[in-house]
């Protein structure tokens, strides 16, 4: 990123940085670079780029976007957000601690608890919403922190400063997944975050046609270390893939004013329903972590969490009866999706434990699209009466 276009606001940047006119053809869309491999001129000289395991110039413009909305300095692309976790988890080694915050999507807290244990990391998972009990799980051998603000899916607000503090003076890395928020209402590495984590899946790609992950840090020493453990261990995007998230970034500014200006709406109408017992969403005034989230976040984001009057029966039967909302994993796409998380992607938890975070088995998760608003809530009030 240069010294013009580090002046530049979110929205122009998603549009420009790492995309310039290709100076071959002047085409002002990337191309998509579909190759395996690129022409040495001689034994070991080449114009950038040898294989496409280590590298693509596709590749190369959307990490350096993905780089420049999270301000940081080094952006790098994997073929899924579980990809990029799992090749966070490379830069420990056994004996090593994590400290992570209680409330995870399911698929991290399978990586760690099925996969990582036996290498011999140990995870504990504390409520980081208090940072006194992350500062209580720390060890000599803690050398990462963990956490999602808002969380998956009860969409709690973690103080991301005041645990940046506490990850420093304990020299462990802070990594934040900042899927649900994405960058336009989120940047964890100005509150002094050390690697952020996304699911581009999700916000970035906004149109759920496309799996891929991202990483962006400031720590340049980090980023060579994942640069090489990506390349030896293999966890890269496609170029179609990294052209996809591309252009779905250059919409993410405006796709997420809608995303929350929908949810609002959504979530007061729910606020409202005699079938719904909790409505869990940081713009409401309500909500515990709403005036956290104010001063932490640009904005409040589209995903809601409620808590259907009647358990799981009655949560299964809403989703059953929705006709916009799709009943369907994922988030973050143009589309509303609704699911239930004790079933779906949470279901790797144990009951026992979910019960233990707060995932009640009424508990359904939205994702509010940027359809029309009062569409939107025609859809659930018939399917919740």
């Amino acid at each position: 990123m240069n010294e013009e276009s580090r002046s530049w606001g979110f929205a122009t940047r998603a549009i420009h940085v790492g995309q310039p006119p290709d100076p071959t053809t002047g085409a002002v869309a990337v191309p998509i670079y579909q190759t395996a491999t690129f022409a040495q001129e001689a034994v070991g000289q080449h114009k950038g780029y040898e294989y496409a395991r280590t590298g693509n110039p596709t590749r190369t413009a959307l990490e350096q976007c993905l780089a420049s909305l999270e301000n940081g300095a080094h952006g790098l692309a994997f073929s899924s957000g579980m990809g990029a976790e799992s090749a966070l988890t490379y830069l420990l080694r056994a004996g090593d601690h994590i400290v992570a915050h209680d409330d995870l999507y399911g698929g991290t807290s399978r990586l760690f608890n099925r996969l990582l244990a036996a290498f011999g990391v140990e995870v504990d998972y504390v409520d980081a919403g208090d940072p006194a009990a992350v500062a209580g799980a720390l060890r000599p051998s803690t050398r990462m922190i963990w956490l999602e603000t808002p969380t998956n899916p009860l969409l709690r607000i973690i103080d991301i400063a005041a645990v940046a503090e506490i990850s420093r003076r304990a020299g462990a890395l802070l990594v934040v997944d900042n899927t649900f928020a994405s960058p336009y209402l989120q940047r964890p590495l100005d509150l002094g975050a050390d690697i952020v984590l996304h699911s581009a899946t999700k916000y970035l790609g906004g149109h759920s046609d496309v799996v891929l992950g991202a990483i962006v840090t400031r720590d340049a020493a980090v980023a060579e270390r994942l640069r090489f453990i990506q390349n030896a261990a293999g966890a890269v995007p496609g170029p179609l893939d990294c052209w996809l998230v591309l252009r779905g970034l250059k919409t993410l500014a405006v796709r997420m004013r809608q995303h929350e200006t929908n949810a609002r709406e959504v979530a007061r109408f729910l606020a409202g329903h005699p079938r719904i017992a909790l409505v869990l969403y940081p713009g409401l005034e309500t909500h515990p972590g709403h005036d956290l989230a104010a001063r932490q976040m640009d904005g409040f984001g589209g995903m809601i969490s409620a808590e259907v009057v009647g358990g799981r029966e009655a949560a299964h039967r809403v989703l059953s009866r929705t006709r916009l909302f799709t009943l369907a994993e994922s988030l973050g796409g143009v589309e509303s999706l609704i699911e239930h998380p004790a079933s779906m992607t949470h279901a790797s938890i144990s009951p026992e434990r979910r019960a233990a975070i707060g995932i009640g088995e009424g508990l359904i998760r939205l994702s509010v699209g940027i359809e029309e608003a009062d569409d939107l809530i025609a859809d659930l009030r018939q399917a919740l009466e």
